[in-house]
């Protein structure tokens, strides 16, 4: 009868012991946090570059003038981002309107692919990046661009007019 006792005690402790662990299981899995959007900050690139460390971890919103595709940053141990998969670009200081001069301080990286997206940038069109500053090293911003929109192009590709001889 005593051994009846124990074995009916150490059904009841595994039953409940397993029923816990499938509640928890169950009830972590129902409460994960849905997808939820980024949200970007709207900056001044000469905020940033002014104050950095401001914005380290931060997801911001640019509007600047592209200036050009670069390596500016690459393989640099401090940043870890490879040439092979990025690139970085330059953007135009907004501050100097007579010359075109980038804002070197600011190491903004794309990833590849998207990058090659927008090769038909020319300095001087305007566009939007939305990124996280994810490095001050050196005192400069270093940023993981998530996005690049071009709002205007500088040169539009013109229309071809047809032509009948």
């Amino acid at each position: 009868m005593k051994k009846f006792g124990i074995i009916l005690a150490l059904f009841v402790v595994l039953g409940v012991g397993a029923g816990v662990y499938s509640q928890n299981t169950s009830s972590a899995v129902s409460n994960a946090a849905p997808y939820s959007s980024v949200q970007y900050t709207s900056v001044n690139a000469l905020d940033v570059v002014a104050s950095p460390f401001k914005y380290l971890h931060r997801n911001i919103k640019i509007r600047a003038k592209f200036d050009k595709f670069s390596t500016l940053g690459l393989d640099y141990p401090a940043a870890l981002r490879p040439s092979d998969k990025y690139i970085s670009i330059l953007i135009q200081r907004p501050d100097v309107t007579n010359h075109n001069i980038p804002l070197s301080e600011m190491k903004i990286f794309l990833k590849k692919e998207l990058a090659e997206k927008n090769i038909n940038l020319d300095a001087g069109d305007e566009i939007e990046l939305t990124g996280r500053v994810f490095s001050t090293a050196l005192g400069d911003a270093w940023i993981d661009a998530d996005n690049l929109k071009v709002i205007t192009k500088k040169n539009p590709p013109k229309k071809e007019e047809n032509v009948i001889e």
